[in-house]
């Protein structure tokens, strides 16, 4: 299940096992120490990124005008750098990533003066570049600087440029395609929590299908759309904007692409934030994450509805999390007999209802449209579930990355059996999710490009600055364990902790408390002793169509 792309409330080795001995710190557990004298030398991929970043620095970011098809205003400006399709080969294909900056809006270029005025008054010094990503995998970061005009990012878009990009793949950055998009926007589709036999055997077919187009489609470059090589390029990006070591922030994915870059670079990591993070454990890589992922929603889904009985004097749902169940399997059985708006069936209601597992800001949307639904009045639901047209190509590039790389990245289980047993299994429990999940990543089972085997992600002690990460107690998305799986990995990091709160992606958003923390560390590079705890922030309010109706209309005349 892909990790929506958020910046907030807004593994390639070659063919080495000899790569990971060489980025794993002597004695871990997976890698035994090798003796002082052996030290292998450098993969080849190591070398081709070197050679790839000592380009990147000559040549630079020529940044302009962003494009239209960007749709990013002044004062964004839009560039792009050129990395090797493959590092092994970095006199090979080129491909080109779009990169957007907002610049720091003061001045003190040299780093010793300031730029502009914080939300106090005090000035606040310029410190180079912030790179983002948004996670996925197969989000494009390009809108990222536009957040330098809201609130919570006012002091550190003072003191940075703010840096989104591409990532290889996604959008205008070598853009991957796996099917036609108006075949991949398909709708009304079924969205079963007891699939039968049948139903299996269709949406195997559909995933052999999409693994087999994947490989049509992305031809010899396919195999080269890994995380390791997003981190390879995250290196040369660094290397294109002019700045000796980086400073970045990664959200969902985003964390562990930039967990990769702290194992593969840590000479180079200024400062990094991980919000929302992914378990970098080697072994959780990707098909035991998704089961993690699966069980976390049923939390999640339980606290959307028990929030909404909470509030049945405006919803009229049920008063109970089951009662209020209860309701979404009837408009669920209603939508599969007739779909709304001819567009909106079960799978399109389950995938509207998802996003309320990341984010409570659509808790009162979602609950209305249900409320309305069942009063006779279809419209807010399909407003809000119908796929869109517009966005059809998008979303099928950032689906067919989004596999690409999962299914690139490690092992998979091959057998359909195996897939079977353990979501049958986790169904019982999670029924929620599970099988949407399953769909999601099935088109791994049948994937022809060769599989990497994960990086052990971790660092000793002293290799990496202090870093940072934020992760909310009951994210269903990234699971609480992974941020202390990472913190574990990653020697020196601190926690913070949004205790009792699972929205996906804190960095930025609405709980003061994270941002103040955030807010000093990259500003001042000081963190917590070891981890932090915040209160969570408040809960959304319940709002109805029609009390916003009566909101709107216009007081009577005297």
């Amino acid at each position: 299940m892909r990790a929506v792309a958020m910046y907030g409330t807004l593994a390639s080795l070659g063919s080495l096992v000899l790569t990971a001995i060489v980025a794993a710190p002597a004695g871990s557990a997976e890698f035994p120490a090798l003796p002082a004298l052996l030290t292998p030398p450098a993969s080849a991929e190591a070398r081709g990124t070197a050679l790839a970043a000592k380009r990147a620095a000559v040549a630079g970011i020529a940044f302009g005008k962003c494009p239209a098809s960007e749709g990013l205003p002044s004062p964004a400006q839009c560039g792009t750098v050129k990395v090797p399709l493959d590092y092994a080969a970095p006199d090979g294909r080129q491909i080109s990533l779009t990169v957007s900056r907002v610049k720091a809006d003061g001045k003190g270029a040299d780093g010793k003066g300031v730029s502009g005025k914080g939300a106090k008054g005090k000035a606040v010094a310029r410190q180079g570049a912030l790179v983002f990503n948004p996670g996925g995998p197969g989000a494009s970061g390009m809108y990222f600087p536009m957040v330098a005009s809201m609130p919570e990012w006012k002091r550190i878009s003072a003191a940075y440029d703010l840096v989104g990009y591409a990532p290889r793949g996604v959008g205008r950055s070598a853009p991957l395609s796996c099917q036609a998009p108006k075949d991949f926007a398909k709708a009304p589709t079924q969205s079963p929590s007891d699939p039968s036999v049948a139903y299996k055997r269709e949406r195997i077919a559909q995933a052999k299908a999409y693994a087999a187009g994947c490989a049509r489609n992305g031809g010899d470059a396919l195999p080269h759309y890994t995380s390791l090589n997003n981190a390879r390029d995250l290196e040369v990006l660094r290397a294109a904007l002019g700045q000796k070591k980086l400073t970045f922030m990664g959200a969902s994915y985003g964390t562990y692409l930039g967990a990769l870059y702290a194992t593969l670079y840590p000479s180079h990591v200024r400062r990094m934030v991980f919000d929302s993070a992914v378990n970098p454990d080697p072994h959780q890589i990707w098909y035991r994450s998704n089961l993690d992922q699966s069980l976390a929603f049923e939390t999640r889904w339980h606290d959307f509805r028990a929030w909404v009985a909470k509030h049945d004097k405006w919803y009229h749902l049920g008063k109970t999390p089951d009662a209020v169940l209860a309701s979404y399997e009837k408009v669920r059985a209603r939508l599969a007999h007739r779909p709304a708006g001819g567009t909106v069936g079960p799978g399109e209601l389950q995938t509207a209802f998802l996003r309320a597992g990341y984010f409570d800001s659509y808790w009162a949307l979602r609950a209305t449209a249900l409320t309305q639904y069942l009063k006779g009045n279809p419209e807010p639901l399909i407003e809000q579930a119908a796929p869109s047209p517009e966005t059809a190509w998008d979303d099928e590039n950032s689906n067919a990355v989004y596999t690409a790389i999962e299914c690139n990245d490690a092992p998979w289980p091959t057998d359909w059996h195996v897939w079977n047993r353990d979501n049958t299994e986790l169904a019982r429990h999670a029924p929620f999710e599970t099988w949407d999940n399953v769909w999601m990543n099935l088109p791994c089972a049948y994937w022809s490009a060769p599989r990497q085997v994960p990086l052990d992600v971790r660092t000793g002690p002293g290799a990496l600055p202090p870093t940072l990460i934020l992760a909310a107690e009951r994210d269903a998305a990234t699971p609480y364990k992974g941020a202390l799986e990472l913190q574990r990995r990653l020697n020196g990091s601190v926690l913070v902790t949004e205790r009792n709160a699972g929205t996906h992606g804190i960095g930025g958003g609405e709980n003061k408390c994270v941002n103040g923390h955030m807010e000093t560390y990259l500003l001042t590079g000081r963190t917590p002793v070891r981890r932090a705890e915040c209160a969570p922030h408040p809960e959304p309010n319940p709002v109805s169509l029609d009390e916003r109706a009566v909101a709107r209309r216009p007081a009577p005349a005297v």
